[in-house]
């Protein structure tokens, strides 16, 4: 969550590239935010063959880069601020200048957050905040980012590679804590943009439960000391494992279901009715 930024409301993923210094920003996500594309990949198609020399020198202004997603670090074409000027010229969009703007922000913000790590923290919950979460949330939301943090820590320390084996060993938390893989979680929740976060739509149990899956995991392989992507494979199980238990406990005890189809945005929605009925 600390590399995604907001551009009037829309979310844009980026990763700081260490070989060159510079921030990297989605291309998918930034066609998105200025186009409202229900298809980024195909406008992004599109926009090269209308421009031949865009296209020509596209592999320099656009590497593949590893991306934190939802179902873990995947390849994505980036670009960074001199990049994005250049692609921005071949998007026809009222957004344009208020982004070359926003850009000149975001640079000056990592600038910042260089000088003081707390900041992103910061500016994060700022985020959370604006968009309508309560306090409570936020921290629990803050919370298990750390824990998630600290487990892909460990699986790298342990020899799983980052990409595929972490979108499956998190696939195995989910299914062993909740009943549910994380593409089956946002199509019961009714998500259906690839940006849009499994985490930011769960309530405070199911965010309290991935944080339990997920501690446990980590304990679980370093306790058995884990190698390689089988051995984290039985410790995701496992780890998994305790959380659903305890799941399944409380279900037991309070007769109320943890998981839920209700996510962030409906219930804005509803209370954004309320209020108008007001």
């Amino acid at each position: 969550m600390a590399n995604i930024k907001l551009f009037e409301q829309k979310k844009i993923r980026s990763v700081w590239n260490e070989v060159d210094q510079k921030r990297y920003f989605v291309i998918e996500d930034v066609v998105a935010a200025l186009t409202d594309s229900n298809d980024p990949k195909q406008y992004v198609k599109r926009m090269k063959q209308r421009d031949p020399e865009l296209a020509k020198g596209w592999v320099q202004i656009v590497p593949t880069l590893v991306v934190e997603t939802t179902g873990g670090k995947q390849k994505m074409s980036c670009a960074n601020t001199q990049g994005l000027l250049r692609i921005i010229q071949s998007i026809p969009s009222p957004k344009a200048e208020p982004f070359k703007l926003w850009l000149a922000k975001v640079g000056q913000e990592r600038l910042e957050e260089i000088e003081n790590p707390e900041l992103a923290q910061k500016r994060m919950r700022e985020i959370y905040k604006a968009k309508g979460y309560s306090d409570e949330w936020i921290e629990k939301r803050v919370r298990g980012i750390a824990v998630r943090d600290e487990l892909t820590n460990e699986w790298k320390k342990r020899n799983v590679k980052e990409g595929k084996e972490f979108a499956i060993l998190t696939a195995e938390i989910s299914k062993a804590t909740f009943g549910l893989i994380p593409s089956d979680y946002k199509k019961l929740k009714g998500l259906t943009k690839p940006q849009e976060n499994l985490r930011d739509h769960m309530n405070d149990l199911e965010l309290i439960f991935s944080m339990l899956g997920e501690a446990s995991t980590t304990e679980i392989a370093r306790n058995k000391n884990a190698q390689g992507f089988p051995q984290n494979e039985q410790a995701a199980v496992e780890g998994g494992t305790v959380a659903g238990n305890a799941r399944k406990e409380l279900e037991k005890k309070s007769g109320r279901k943890v998981v839920t189809s209700q996510n962030y945005k409906s219930s804005t929605e509803k209370q954004k009715m309320k209020i108008d009925k007001r």
